[in-house]
C-alpha cells in the first residue's frame, strides 16, 4: 500500500526552465511556532532500511535514533537530506514502505526532508511507495532531482544511479545538461552538488572504481562555475574531507553501517551554512565514540 507523506506537497514547487525548485524552511500553519534555524542542515546518508519482517528484528535502526533526535531538538533546521541507499539491498516496496514509517516523524514536526537515490534504491518502487516525491513535471523522466533553496547556499541534488545493485554511479549527459542550466541561474548563492556516489578524484583512490564513472564530466561543468563550493557524497560508509580543483568534496558518515568498524563509525552530520563557508558537526550513533561532536570548518574558494 503506497505511503503518503504529506509534509513533502507542502513544499513549494517552482518550474523554471525545467528546474524543480525546492524552498526550505518555509511554513504554512501560523499555529506553527519551533524556532527553524535557517542556516541548519541535517545530512544523512547510507540508511539501508529494510522491510521489518516479525521474525527478523535485524533492520537498521539507527534511522530511528536520528529521526528521534531530530525531532526533540527545540530548533528544528531548515531541511533534512538524505543522500542516497535508502532501502537495504534492492529496493523493494516493503523497504520503502518501513522508511517511510521511520521518517514520520519529521512529517509530524513539519521538517522539510528531501530524498535522494543509491545504487541500492530502486525508482520505480520508491516512486510507488513515496507518491509525493515524484514532481508533477520532471526536470528529466528518468532521474530524480531538484535544486534545494536555502539561506546560505543552494543543494543540487543528483540522481547517480546507474541500475539497481550496480556499484558504480553515473550523471548522464541530459542530468549534466540539466545541471548546468540549473546552476547558471542560481549564480547568487554558493551551490553545493549532493549525489549518493564518491567522484573519482581528490579523495582516496581505493574507492575510486567504485564512484561516479563520468566524473570528469561532471567536474568540467561544476569547476568552472565558481559558486560551486563543494560536493557532498556517501556510498562509502566512512568520513573523509578532500579537494578537487578548489571544490571540496565531502564524504558524510552512513547512518546504517560500517565497512571496517577499526576505520569508521556510523552517524549523521551537520552542517551550519554561512556565506562564505560551512561548520559540520559529526554526530555519532555510539556516544563515546571519538568523532562524536567534531567540528571542521571549510572555507569556499573565491568567485
Amino acid at each position: 500500500m503506497p505511503i503518503h507523506l504529506t509534509t513533502l506537497t507542502r513544499r513549494r514547487f517552482l518550474q523554471i526552465t525545467g528546474t524543480s525548485v525546492l524552498l526550505c524552511g518555509s511554513r504554512t500553519s501560523n499555529a506553527e511556532t519551533t524556532d527553524v534555524e535557517s542556516d541548519l542542515v541535517y545530512l544523512l546518508n547510507d540508511t539501508h532500511i529494510g522491510e521489518k519482517h516479525p521474525e527478523d528484528s535485524a533492520v537498521p535502526s539507527h534511522l530511528r535514533q536520528v529521526v528521534t533526535k531530530l525531532v526533540n531538538s527545540p530548533n528544528k533546521p531548515a531541511c533534512v537530506l538524505i543522500n542516497g541507499d535508502l532501502a537495504l539491498k534492492d529496493g523493494q516496496a516493503g523497504d520503502y514502505q518501513h522508511f517511510a514509517k521511520i521518517i514520520r516523524p519529521l512529517q509530524d514536526s513539519h521538517i522539510e526532508t528531501h530524498l535522494t537515490l543509491g545504487n541500492h534504491d530502486n525508482r520505480e518502487a520508491f516512486y510507488e511507495v513515496l507518491k509525493e516525491q515524484r514532481p508533477t513535471d520532471p526536470p528529466i523522466e528518468s532521474r530524480h532531482i531538484a535544486v534545494v533553496e536555502t539561506k546560505h547556499a543552494n543543494f543540487f541534488l543528483l540522481d547517480s544511479l546507474q541500475k539497481t545493485m550496480v556499484t558504480q554511479g553515473t550523471i548522464g549527459g541530459q542530468q549534466l545538461k540539466w545541471l548546468a542550466s540549473a546552476l547558471d541561474r542560481f549564480q547568487t548563492k554558493p551551490a553545493i552538488i549532493v549525489a549518493h556516489h564518491n567522484p573519482r578524484l581528490g579523495g582516496d583512490p581505493l574507492h575510486f572504481p567504485g564512484g561516479l564513472i563520468d566524473s570528469r564530466e561532471l567536474w568540467k561543468v561544476i569547476s568552472s562555475r565558481k559558486w560551486v563550493k563543494a560536493y557532498i557524497h556517501g556510498h562509502i560508509h566512512d568520513r573523509t574531507y578532500a579537494q578537487h580543483e578548489g571544490i571540496h568534496i565531502l564524504n558524510t558518515p552512513a547512518t546504517s553501517y560500517v565497512a571496517d568498524a577499526m576505520k569508521s563509525t556510523t552517524g549523521w552530520t551537520t552542517a551550519k551554512l554561512t556565506a562564505s563557508g560551512v561548520t559540520l558537526t559529526t554526530h555519532t550513533s555510539d556516544s563515546e565514540h571519538p568523532w562524536n561532536g567534531e567540528t571542521k570548518t571549510l572555507t569556499w574558494r573565491s568567485a
